[in-house]
């Protein structure tokens, strides 16, 4: 008797429960093509155009921004960079990238769950450049075809927002995790100087410090290495010039 009462009360909790569950829609936002990608050579390793996703604000927030750079570590090689264009999915090509994803978290449009910016425009940037959005090589690798553009894919996105709005931001926060989040640090001066004068900017990396093997870290080797990666990617025009103006860039990105 006990259990079949507690059966009975078990399929009515069910039957409760999952008609409001129902009722909370996963938000999916579509994808947009960065315009003229291919002409501004903003593209990804394996030479595919750029892409972000990108939802209007509404009421208070409509003139405010919030952009997150996508994360995923750097290739580190011709090799590395080489097996991310070509096996490696949306971490170095837009071949197969989803049409739609979810927002979620600091995107979400739920004003419970994201207060602070629910109803601002909100952009998600993947990340398929495998440099934190700072390679700038003219040519593609000789070896492996491969495209080192990321800067490039940072400036043609950020036209495309100030196309849609962004210059008339009031508030502007850009942000990211991991590559995105050095990202971020690296491009926050340059995206400020996006922005309109009157706008409040700010820059937020998540996990964007990289700390390296204690027996390795301030050594020659490790310098040499880290050169030839700043090298290969064509970073050093992305850095703060006031920095690399003393010192290596391998000093200034560590």
């Amino acid at each position: 008797m006990a259990t079949t009462t507690f059966l009975l009360l078990l399929g009515f909790i069910v039957i409760l429960t999952t008609p409001l569950q129902a009722q909370i829609p996963v938000h999916f936002v579509p994808i947009s093509w960065v315009q003229n990608a291919i002409l501004k050579g903003a593209v990804c390793l394996d030479g595919t155009p750029a892409a972000y996703y990108y939802e209007q604000g509404q009421g208070d927030g409509a003139n405010n921004w919030l952009v997150f750079l996508q994360g995923g570590g750097w290739c580190v090689n011709q090799t590395d960079c080489f097996n991310r264009a070509t096996y490696g999915g949306s971490t170095g090509s837009t071949k197969n990238i989803r049409l739609s994803i979810e927002f979620e978290g600091a995107l979400s449009n739920n004003q419970t769950n994201n207060p602070d910016f629910y109803n601002w425009n909100r952009v998600y940037v993947p990340y398929c450049d495998g440099s934190s959005f700072t390679g700038d090589v003219e040519a593609p690798d000789s070896v492996t075809n491969v495209t080192y553009r990321g800067a490039r894919i940072f400036r043609a996105t950020m036209d495309d927002l100030l196309s849609r709005g962004m210059n008339g931001a009031q508030n502007a926060l850009l942000t990211g995790v991991s590559a995105g989040g050095l990202a971020s640090m690296i491009h926050c001066d340059r995206f400020r100087g996006l922005l309109p004068w009157f706008a409040r900017v700010k820059c937020l990396p998540i996990a964007g410090y990289f700390v390296h093997e204690e027996n390795l870290r301030g050594s020659k080797q490790f310098e040499v290495a880290f050169d030839a990666l700043i090298h290969l990617h064509g970073s050093a025009g992305m850095l703060p010039p006031q920095c690399t103006s003393i010192m290596t860039p391998s000093h200034v990105s560590l």
